[in-house]
Protein backbone atom coordinates (compact mmCIF):
# COMPACT_ATOMS: atom_id res chain seq x y z
CA UNK A 1 0.00 0.00 0.00
CA UNK A 2 1.49 3.08 -0.83
CA UNK A 3 2.05 5.42 1.62
CA UNK A 4 -0.08 9.07 1.61
CA UNK A 5 1.71 12.16 -0.01
CA UNK A 6 2.40 15.07 2.24
CA UNK A 7 0.37 17.99 0.42
CA UNK A 8 3.01 21.35 -0.09
CA UNK A 9 3.41 23.93 3.28
CA UNK A 10 2.17 20.84 5.33
CA UNK A 11 4.42 20.53 9.12
CA UNK A 12 4.59 17.28 10.19
CA UNK A 13 4.21 15.95 13.86
CA UNK A 14 7.89 16.20 14.57
CA UNK A 15 8.19 20.20 12.36
CA UNK A 16 5.32 21.46 14.25
CA UNK A 17 7.11 20.45 18.12
CA UNK A 18 10.19 21.60 16.39
CA UNK A 19 8.81 25.01 15.49
CA UNK A 20 6.98 25.13 18.64
CA UNK A 21 9.82 24.85 20.59
CA UNK A 22 11.88 27.47 19.03
CA UNK A 23 8.70 29.96 19.55
CA UNK A 24 8.92 28.72 23.18
CA UNK A 25 12.58 29.82 23.67
CA UNK A 26 13.06 32.64 21.69
CA UNK A 27 14.09 35.69 23.43
CA UNK A 28 10.72 37.37 22.38
CA UNK A 29 8.70 34.66 24.37
CA UNK A 30 10.87 34.84 27.12
CA UNK A 31 10.23 39.22 27.41
CA UNK A 32 6.44 38.37 26.38
CA UNK A 33 6.02 35.78 29.23
CA UNK A 34 7.96 37.45 31.97
CA UNK A 35 5.55 41.11 30.85
CA UNK A 36 2.74 38.07 31.46
CA UNK A 37 3.98 37.50 34.50
CA UNK A 38 4.45 40.85 36.21
CA UNK A 39 1.09 41.41 34.99
CA UNK A 40 -0.69 38.14 36.41
CA UNK A 41 1.21 39.22 39.86
CA UNK A 42 -0.86 43.06 39.75
CA UNK A 43 -4.43 41.23 40.70
CA UNK A 44 -2.09 39.71 43.90
CA UNK A 45 -1.73 43.47 44.95
CA UNK A 46 -5.15 44.75 43.84
CA UNK A 47 -7.18 42.25 45.97
CA UNK A 48 -7.12 40.74 49.19
CA UNK A 49 -5.56 37.90 49.39
CA UNK A 50 -6.84 34.56 51.13
CA UNK A 51 -3.42 33.65 51.96
CA UNK A 52 -2.34 37.23 53.09
CA UNK A 53 -5.22 38.66 54.93
CA UNK A 54 -7.96 36.46 55.03
CA UNK A 55 -9.95 38.89 57.17
CA UNK A 56 -9.84 41.24 54.47
CA UNK A 57 -10.62 39.39 51.61
CA UNK A 58 -13.63 38.24 53.63
CA UNK A 59 -14.66 41.64 54.42
CA UNK A 60 -14.55 42.46 50.51
CA UNK A 61 -15.86 39.31 49.48
CA UNK A 62 -19.29 40.89 52.17
CA UNK A 63 -19.35 44.18 50.46
CA UNK A 64 -19.15 42.92 46.77
CA UNK A 65 -21.40 39.91 46.53
CA UNK A 66 -21.74 40.15 42.79
CA UNK A 67 -17.84 40.82 41.93
CA UNK A 68 -16.94 37.51 43.95
CA UNK A 69 -18.11 34.46 42.11
CA UNK A 70 -16.41 35.95 39.30
CA UNK A 71 -13.01 36.44 40.92
CA UNK A 72 -13.48 33.01 42.68
CA UNK A 73 -13.49 31.20 39.65
CA UNK A 74 -10.60 32.97 38.35
CA UNK A 75 -8.84 32.43 41.58
CA UNK A 76 -8.09 35.70 41.78
CA UNK A 77 -8.23 35.32 45.85
CA UNK A 78 -5.51 33.77 45.83
CA UNK A 79 -3.51 34.35 42.50
CA UNK A 80 -0.07 33.02 43.20
CA UNK A 81 -1.72 29.33 44.14
CA UNK A 82 -3.33 29.41 40.56
CA UNK A 83 -3.48 27.07 37.51
CA UNK A 84 -3.13 30.10 35.31
CA UNK A 85 -0.21 31.71 37.08
CA UNK A 86 1.79 28.47 37.62
CA UNK A 87 1.10 28.17 33.87
CA UNK A 88 3.11 31.30 33.21
CA UNK A 89 5.60 30.98 35.45
CA UNK A 90 6.75 27.48 34.51
CA UNK A 91 6.40 28.49 30.44
CA UNK A 92 8.90 31.03 31.46
CA UNK A 93 11.24 28.91 33.43
CA UNK A 94 11.23 26.70 30.35
CA UNK A 95 11.67 29.19 27.78
CA UNK A 96 14.45 30.69 29.81
CA UNK A 97 16.06 27.61 30.12
CA UNK A 98 15.78 27.02 26.45
CA UNK A 99 16.88 30.16 25.52
CA UNK A 100 20.23 30.54 27.02
CA UNK A 101 22.04 26.83 27.07
CA UNK A 102 22.61 27.02 23.62
CA UNK A 103 23.74 30.42 23.98
CA UNK A 104 25.94 29.22 26.55
CA UNK A 105 27.05 26.98 23.83
CA UNK A 106 27.82 29.65 21.77
CA UNK A 107 29.40 31.56 24.01
CA UNK A 108 32.04 28.47 24.46
CA UNK A 109 33.12 28.45 21.50
CA UNK A 110 33.26 32.31 21.04
CA UNK A 111 35.97 32.28 24.33
CA UNK A 112 37.52 29.79 22.69
CA UNK A 113 37.85 30.97 19.37
CA UNK A 114 40.75 33.19 17.95
CA UNK A 115 39.93 37.23 17.69
CA UNK A 116 39.23 37.29 13.49
CA UNK A 117 41.93 37.93 11.03
CA UNK A 118 43.43 41.51 9.54
CA UNK A 119 41.00 42.68 7.19
CA UNK A 120 42.65 43.18 3.78
CA UNK A 121 41.49 46.86 4.06
CA UNK A 122 41.45 48.72 7.01
CA UNK A 123 40.71 52.30 5.46
CA UNK A 124 37.58 51.23 4.86
CA UNK A 125 36.80 51.29 8.86
CA UNK A 126 35.01 53.99 9.69
CA UNK A 127 37.68 54.56 12.39
CA UNK A 128 41.18 53.87 11.12
CA UNK A 129 44.43 55.79 10.78
CA UNK A 130 47.90 55.42 9.36
CA UNK A 131 51.41 57.03 9.15
CA UNK A 132 55.32 56.15 7.93
CA UNK A 133 58.00 55.13 10.31
CA UNK A 134 61.82 54.37 10.48
CA UNK A 135 61.05 51.69 13.15
CA UNK A 136 61.23 48.14 11.36
CA UNK A 137 57.74 45.99 11.13
CA UNK A 138 58.71 43.42 13.45
CA UNK A 139 59.33 46.38 16.08
CA UNK A 140 56.51 48.18 15.12
CA UNK A 141 54.49 44.90 15.95
CA UNK A 142 56.15 44.11 19.03
CA UNK A 143 54.83 47.42 20.02
CA UNK A 144 51.20 46.63 19.10
CA UNK A 145 51.34 42.89 21.38
CA UNK A 146 52.51 45.82 24.16
CA UNK A 147 49.96 48.44 23.73
CA UNK A 148 46.92 46.00 23.37
CA UNK A 149 47.95 43.83 26.87
CA UNK A 150 44.68 42.68 27.87
CA UNK A 151 43.14 41.59 25.08
CA UNK A 152 43.33 38.21 22.74
CA UNK A 153 45.53 38.14 20.54
CA UNK A 154 45.26 36.47 17.28
CA UNK A 155 47.90 33.29 17.63
CA UNK A 156 49.26 33.67 13.48
CA UNK A 157 50.80 37.11 13.14
CA UNK A 158 52.84 35.81 9.71
CA UNK A 159 50.96 38.20 7.85
CA UNK A 160 52.92 41.13 8.95
CA UNK A 161 49.86 42.59 11.44
CA UNK A 162 48.68 41.95 14.89
CA UNK A 163 44.57 41.39 15.52
CA UNK A 164 42.75 41.95 19.18
CA UNK A 165 39.78 41.47 20.88
CA UNK A 166 38.62 42.38 24.23
CA UNK A 167 35.21 42.26 25.73
CA UNK A 168 34.23 38.95 25.80
CA UNK A 169 32.86 39.54 29.01
CA UNK A 170 29.81 41.45 28.04
CA UNK A 171 28.02 38.92 26.45
CA UNK A 172 28.74 36.83 30.09
CA UNK A 173 26.80 39.77 31.76
CA UNK A 174 23.82 39.42 29.82
CA UNK A 175 23.95 35.42 29.79
CA UNK A 176 24.56 36.04 34.03
CA UNK A 177 21.04 38.57 34.03
CA UNK A 178 19.41 35.49 32.25
CA UNK A 179 20.07 32.58 34.56
CA UNK A 180 20.04 34.74 37.57
CA UNK A 181 16.12 35.20 36.63
CA UNK A 182 15.51 31.65 36.19
CA UNK A 183 17.75 31.50 39.89
CA UNK A 184 15.10 34.23 41.28
CA UNK A 185 12.24 31.86 40.03
CA UNK A 186 13.47 28.81 41.56
CA UNK A 187 14.10 30.65 44.90
CA UNK A 188 10.31 31.95 44.70
CA UNK A 189 9.71 28.11 43.82
CA UNK A 190 11.23 26.57 46.97
CA UNK A 191 9.81 29.10 49.19
CA UNK A 192 6.00 28.28 47.97
CA UNK A 193 6.59 24.47 47.87
CA UNK A 194 8.55 24.31 51.38
CA UNK A 195 7.80 27.30 53.14
CA UNK A 196 4.32 28.33 54.96
CA UNK A 197 2.88 31.71 55.73
CA UNK A 198 0.58 32.15 58.21
CA UNK A 199 -0.98 34.59 60.81
CA UNK A 200 -2.46 35.86 64.04
CA UNK A 201 -3.65 38.58 66.17
CA UNK A 202 -2.71 38.80 69.59
CA UNK A 203 -4.22 40.80 71.86
CA UNK A 204 -1.27 43.19 74.07
CA UNK A 205 -0.44 40.81 76.95
CA UNK A 206 -0.95 37.40 75.35
CA UNK A 207 0.65 35.16 73.05
CA UNK A 208 1.09 31.92 71.25
CA UNK A 209 3.43 28.97 70.51
CA UNK A 210 4.48 27.86 67.40
CA UNK A 211 1.86 24.75 66.43
CA UNK A 212 -1.07 25.17 63.61
CA UNK A 213 -3.55 25.53 66.58
CA UNK A 214 -2.55 28.79 67.07
CA UNK A 215 -3.09 30.62 63.93
CA UNK A 216 -5.87 32.51 62.84
CA UNK A 217 -5.13 31.79 59.32
CA UNK A 218 -2.01 29.30 57.77
CA UNK A 219 -1.22 28.84 53.83
CA UNK A 220 1.75 26.00 53.51
CA UNK A 221 3.75 24.80 50.64
CA UNK A 222 2.68 21.88 48.59
CA UNK A 223 5.46 20.14 50.42
CA UNK A 224 5.40 22.03 54.03
CA UNK A 225 4.38 19.45 56.84
CA UNK A 226 4.35 20.60 60.21
CA UNK A 227 7.32 18.89 61.78
CA UNK A 228 8.92 21.37 60.12
CA UNK A 229 7.32 24.01 62.07
CA UNK A 230 10.33 25.65 64.59
CA UNK A 231 9.64 25.34 68.79
CA UNK A 232 9.14 28.03 70.22
CA UNK A 233 6.72 30.77 71.56
CA UNK A 234 6.14 34.31 71.56
CA UNK A 235 4.33 36.72 73.72
CA UNK A 236 3.55 40.56 72.83
CA UNK A 237 4.34 42.00 76.46
CA UNK A 238 3.62 45.95 75.60
CA UNK A 239 2.82 48.37 72.48
CA UNK A 240 4.24 51.74 72.21
CA UNK A 241 2.92 53.89 69.34
CA UNK A 242 3.15 57.66 68.05
CA UNK A 243 0.95 59.65 66.29
CA UNK A 244 1.14 62.62 64.09
CA UNK A 245 -0.57 65.63 65.89
CA UNK A 246 -0.62 68.72 63.63
CA UNK A 247 -0.42 68.94 59.48
CA UNK A 248 -2.30 66.84 57.11
CA UNK A 249 -1.19 63.59 58.53
CA UNK A 250 -2.71 64.27 62.08
CA UNK A 251 -3.86 61.02 63.23
CA UNK A 252 -2.26 58.61 61.36
CA UNK A 253 0.08 56.49 63.49
CA UNK A 254 3.41 57.50 62.69
CA UNK A 255 5.70 54.75 64.37
CA UNK A 256 4.75 51.62 66.04
CA UNK A 257 6.81 48.56 67.97
CA UNK A 258 5.76 45.52 70.01
CA UNK A 259 7.81 44.72 72.88
CA UNK A 260 7.93 41.12 72.60
CA UNK A 261 9.71 38.34 74.62
CA UNK A 262 10.00 34.88 73.10
CA UNK A 263 11.83 31.51 73.28
CA UNK A 264 13.23 28.57 70.91
CA UNK A 265 13.44 25.14 71.84
CA UNK A 266 12.89 25.75 75.59
CA UNK A 267 15.89 28.32 75.75
CA UNK A 268 16.38 31.05 77.90
CA UNK A 269 13.16 34.02 77.00
CA UNK A 270 14.83 36.98 75.20
CA UNK A 271 13.43 40.54 74.47
CA UNK A 272 12.83 41.93 71.16
CA UNK A 273 11.70 45.38 69.71
CA UNK A 274 9.39 44.06 66.69
CA UNK A 275 9.15 46.77 64.26
CA UNK A 276 7.35 46.92 60.95
CA UNK A 277 10.39 46.08 58.31
CA UNK A 278 12.22 44.99 61.08
CA UNK A 279 11.15 41.14 61.65
CA UNK A 280 12.58 38.57 64.59
CA UNK A 281 14.23 35.64 63.03
CA UNK A 282 13.98 32.70 65.55
CA UNK A 283 15.91 29.70 63.22
CA UNK A 284 14.66 29.13 59.93
CA UNK A 285 11.34 31.29 61.06
CA UNK A 286 10.85 34.95 60.86
CA UNK A 287 8.24 37.04 62.56
CA UNK A 288 6.62 40.28 61.13
CA UNK A 289 4.95 43.04 62.89
CA UNK A 290 2.17 43.95 60.07
CA UNK A 291 -0.83 45.65 61.91
CA UNK A 292 -2.51 47.10 65.24
CA UNK A 293 -5.77 48.10 66.46
CA UNK A 294 -8.45 47.96 68.96
CA UNK A 295 -9.98 45.11 71.01
CA UNK A 296 -12.78 46.85 72.98
CA UNK A 297 -13.71 44.91 76.50
CA UNK A 298 -17.17 43.96 76.38
CA UNK A 299 -19.26 42.40 78.90
CA UNK A 300 -22.76 40.97 77.54
CA UNK A 301 -25.68 40.04 80.29
CA UNK A 302 -28.38 37.71 78.89
CA UNK A 303 -32.17 38.55 80.11
CA UNK A 304 -31.55 36.22 83.45
CA UNK A 305 -28.57 38.52 84.58
CA UNK A 306 -25.81 35.92 83.73
CA UNK A 307 -22.77 36.61 81.95
CA UNK A 308 -22.97 34.92 78.54
CA UNK A 309 -19.68 37.17 77.20
CA UNK A 310 -16.96 38.70 78.44
CA UNK A 311 -13.80 39.66 76.95
CA UNK A 312 -11.49 41.50 74.17
CA UNK A 313 -12.96 42.00 70.50
CA UNK A 314 -10.92 42.50 67.57
CA UNK A 315 -12.29 44.92 65.84
CA UNK A 316 -10.86 45.84 62.43
CA UNK A 317 -9.58 49.69 61.33
CA UNK A 318 -11.29 50.87 58.52
CA UNK A 319 -9.33 53.74 57.52
CA UNK A 320 -6.44 55.75 58.80
CA UNK A 321 -8.24 57.51 61.79
CA UNK A 322 -8.44 54.00 63.29
CA UNK A 323 -12.65 54.12 63.06
CA UNK A 324 -13.06 50.00 63.44
CA UNK A 325 -15.93 47.54 62.85
CA UNK A 326 -16.69 44.75 64.85
CA UNK A 327 -18.81 41.50 66.02
CA UNK A 328 -19.67 40.41 69.33
CA UNK A 329 -21.51 37.08 69.62
CA UNK A 330 -23.14 35.64 72.60
CA UNK A 331 -24.34 32.22 71.83
CA UNK A 332 -24.81 31.03 75.61
CA UNK A 333 -27.20 34.15 76.16
CA UNK A 334 -30.74 32.96 77.32
CA UNK A 335 -33.54 33.38 76.58
CA UNK A 336 -32.23 34.22 73.34
CA UNK A 337 -28.45 34.45 71.58
CA UNK A 338 -27.80 38.20 71.89
CA UNK A 339 -25.10 39.58 68.82
CA UNK A 340 -23.77 43.35 68.16
CA UNK A 341 -22.68 44.84 65.24
CA UNK A 342 -21.16 47.89 65.09
CA UNK A 343 -18.49 50.73 65.15
CA UNK A 344 -15.65 51.49 67.63
CA UNK A 345 -14.37 55.31 67.02
CA UNK A 346 -11.32 55.82 69.00
CA UNK A 347 -11.22 59.43 68.78
CA UNK A 348 -15.60 60.04 69.15
CA UNK A 349 -17.03 63.09 67.43
CA UNK A 350 -20.54 63.76 65.82
CA UNK A 351 -22.08 66.00 63.45
CA UNK A 352 -25.45 66.86 61.82
CA UNK A 353 -24.22 66.15 58.11
CA UNK A 354 -22.09 63.12 58.64
CA UNK A 355 -23.06 61.13 61.75
CA UNK A 356 -20.50 59.84 64.19
CA UNK A 357 -17.00 59.33 63.35
CA UNK A 358 -13.41 59.15 64.69
CA UNK A 359 -11.41 62.00 64.37
CA UNK A 360 -7.79 61.24 65.28
CA UNK A 361 -6.40 57.04 65.50
CA UNK A 362 -5.43 57.69 69.33
CA UNK A 363 -8.14 56.48 72.05
CA UNK A 364 -8.74 59.99 73.25
CA UNK A 365 -12.61 59.70 73.48
CA UNK A 366 -13.33 56.25 72.94
CA UNK A 367 -16.76 55.32 72.24
CA UNK A 368 -18.83 52.12 70.59
CA UNK A 369 -21.93 52.10 68.45
CA UNK A 370 -23.99 49.01 67.08
CA UNK A 371 -26.70 47.34 66.58
CA UNK A 372 -27.97 44.37 68.65
CA UNK A 373 -29.65 41.06 67.35
CA UNK A 374 -31.36 38.37 69.15
CA UNK A 375 -32.27 34.79 67.97
CA UNK A 376 -30.26 32.60 66.37
CA UNK A 377 -27.07 33.00 64.92
CA UNK A 378 -26.57 30.13 63.08
CA UNK A 379 -23.73 29.22 65.90
CA UNK A 380 -25.19 25.49 66.69
CA UNK A 381 -25.41 24.06 63.15
CA UNK A 382 -21.53 23.25 63.85
CA UNK A 383 -21.11 24.99 60.15
CA UNK A 384 -17.82 27.12 60.33
CA UNK A 385 -18.20 31.26 61.02
CA UNK A 386 -16.56 34.25 60.57
CA UNK A 387 -15.46 36.08 64.09
CA UNK A 388 -15.81 38.72 62.15
CA UNK A 389 -19.10 38.23 60.43
CA UNK A 390 -22.96 37.99 62.03
CA UNK A 391 -25.23 35.62 60.80
CA UNK A 392 -28.52 37.70 60.87
CA UNK A 393 -30.42 35.45 58.31
CA UNK A 394 -32.92 33.83 61.52
CA UNK A 395 -31.97 36.96 63.97
CA UNK A 396 -34.22 39.98 64.60
CA UNK A 397 -33.17 43.34 64.71
CA UNK A 398 -33.65 44.67 68.64
CA UNK A 399 -35.57 48.04 68.04
CA UNK A 400 -37.34 50.22 71.08
CA UNK A 401 -40.58 49.17 72.65
CA UNK A 402 -42.48 51.66 70.53
CA UNK A 403 -40.34 50.33 66.72
CA UNK A 404 -38.26 52.67 66.68
CA UNK A 405 -34.36 52.19 66.46
CA UNK A 406 -32.20 51.11 69.20
CA UNK A 407 -28.21 51.08 68.73
CA UNK A 408 -25.97 50.50 71.91
CA UNK A 409 -24.00 53.77 71.84
CA UNK A 410 -21.39 53.45 74.69
CA UNK A 411 -18.64 55.47 76.44
CA UNK A 412 -15.96 53.40 78.11
CA UNK A 413 -17.31 52.51 81.42
CA UNK A 414 -20.62 53.01 80.23
CA UNK A 415 -23.76 50.15 80.33
CA UNK A 416 -26.64 50.11 78.03
CA UNK A 417 -29.49 47.95 78.84
CA UNK A 418 -31.23 45.89 75.61
CA UNK A 419 -35.13 46.98 75.33
CA UNK A 420 -37.82 44.31 76.96
CA UNK A 421 -35.29 42.93 79.44
CA UNK A 422 -33.47 41.10 77.10
CA UNK A 423 -30.03 41.87 78.58
CA UNK A 424 -26.84 44.44 78.97
CA UNK A 425 -23.75 45.43 77.46
CA UNK A 426 -20.88 47.23 79.24
CA UNK A 427 -17.80 48.77 78.24
CA UNK A 428 -15.05 47.91 80.22
CA UNK A 429 -11.76 48.89 79.07
CA UNK A 430 -10.23 49.17 76.12
CA UNK A 431 -7.11 46.99 75.02
CA UNK A 432 -4.98 47.01 71.92
CA UNK A 433 -3.88 43.91 69.34
CA UNK A 434 -1.20 43.53 67.14
CA UNK A 435 -1.30 41.41 63.79
CA UNK A 436 1.30 38.93 63.95
CA UNK A 437 2.91 37.07 60.42
CA UNK A 438 4.76 34.21 60.84
CA UNK A 439 6.03 32.39 57.78
CA UNK A 440 9.19 30.39 56.44
CA UNK A 441 10.70 31.13 52.82
CA UNK A 442 13.49 28.54 52.75
CA UNK A 443 14.41 30.13 49.09
CA UNK A 444 14.87 33.53 49.98
CA UNK A 445 18.35 33.57 50.19
CA UNK A 446 18.42 31.96 46.58
CA UNK A 447 16.46 34.81 45.60
CA UNK A 448 18.31 37.17 46.88
CA UNK A 449 21.81 35.59 45.25
CA UNK A 450 19.28 35.27 41.76
CA UNK A 451 18.73 39.21 42.36
CA UNK A 452 22.78 39.76 43.21
CA UNK A 453 24.30 38.10 39.86
CA UNK A 454 21.77 39.95 37.66
CA UNK A 455 22.54 43.24 38.96
CA UNK A 456 26.26 41.94 38.31
CA UNK A 457 25.07 40.67 34.99
CA UNK A 458 23.27 43.75 34.16
CA UNK A 459 26.66 45.89 35.44
CA UNK A 460 28.72 43.85 32.82
CA UNK A 461 26.20 44.09 29.80
CA UNK A 462 26.13 47.75 30.23
CA UNK A 463 29.63 49.13 31.22
CA UNK A 464 32.26 46.43 28.83
CA UNK A 465 32.45 47.30 25.79
CA UNK A 466 33.99 44.82 23.02
CA UNK A 467 36.30 45.94 21.06
CA UNK A 468 38.54 44.64 18.14
CA UNK A 469 41.82 46.29 17.34
CA UNK A 470 44.31 45.86 14.01
CA UNK A 471 47.69 47.15 13.41
CA UNK A 472 49.26 46.44 9.96
CA UNK A 473 53.05 47.20 9.37
CA UNK A 474 54.69 46.80 6.54
CA UNK A 475 57.86 48.26 4.37
CA UNK A 476 56.87 50.11 1.20
CA UNK A 477 59.92 51.60 0.17
CA UNK A 478 59.76 54.33 1.47
CA UNK A 479 60.02 53.16 5.40
CA UNK A 480 57.28 50.97 7.59
CA UNK A 481 53.70 51.87 6.72
CA UNK A 482 51.86 51.28 9.54
CA UNK A 483 47.69 51.18 9.53
CA UNK A 484 45.59 50.52 12.35
CA UNK A 485 41.98 50.24 12.97
CA UNK A 486 39.37 50.02 16.07
CA UNK A 487 36.15 48.55 15.65
CA UNK A 488 33.57 49.20 18.58
CA UNK A 489 31.15 45.77 18.43
CA UNK A 490 28.63 47.42 20.82
CA UNK A 491 28.26 51.15 19.74
CA UNK A 492 28.53 54.37 21.95
CA UNK A 493 31.97 53.70 23.21
CA UNK A 494 34.91 56.90 21.84
CA UNK A 495 36.45 54.59 19.35
CA UNK A 496 38.93 58.07 18.18
CA UNK A 497 40.11 58.45 21.47
CA UNK A 498 40.86 54.89 21.74
CA UNK A 499 42.22 54.61 18.54
CA UNK A 500 44.57 57.76 19.19
CA UNK A 501 46.18 56.04 22.48
CA UNK A 502 47.06 52.92 20.36
CA UNK A 503 48.74 54.96 17.72
CA UNK A 504 50.42 56.98 20.26
CA UNK A 505 51.31 53.63 22.17
CA UNK A 506 52.93 52.47 18.33
CA UNK A 507 54.98 55.55 17.23
CA UNK A 508 58.22 56.32 17.75
CA UNK A 509 57.76 59.86 18.49
CA UNK A 510 54.49 61.16 18.81
CA UNK A 511 52.48 62.97 15.44
CA UNK A 512 49.14 63.36 14.29
CA UNK A 513 47.61 60.76 12.23
CA UNK A 514 47.33 61.16 9.09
Amino acid sequence: MAEPTRRSGELTLTELLRWGWRQLTSMRTALVLLLLLALAAIPGSVVPQEDVDSVKAAQWQEDHPTLTPVYEALGLFDVYSSPWFAAIYLLLVVSLVGCFVPRIAVYARAVRAQPPATPRRLDRLPDHASYRTDLPPEEVLGRARTALRGHRIRADGDDGSVAAERGYLREAGNLLFHVSVLVVLIGFAIGSLLGYRGGVILVVGNGMSNNLTQYDEFEPGSLFTPDDLDDFYLDVDDFDVEWITSGRAQGQAQGFVSHVSYAAGGGEPEDYDLRVNHPLSIGDTDVFLIGHGYAPVITIRDGNGDVAYSGPTIFLPEDQTFQSVGVVKAPDARPQQIGLEGWFYPTYAFTQETGPFSVFGDAQNPAISMQAYVGDLGMDLGTPQSVYALDKDDAELVTEGDGSMFRVDLALGDTVDLPGGQGSVTFERLERWNKIQISQTPGKWIALTGVVLGLVGLCGSLFIRPRRSWVRAREDGQGTLVEVAVLDRAGGDDVSAALGELVTALKDDPKEPS
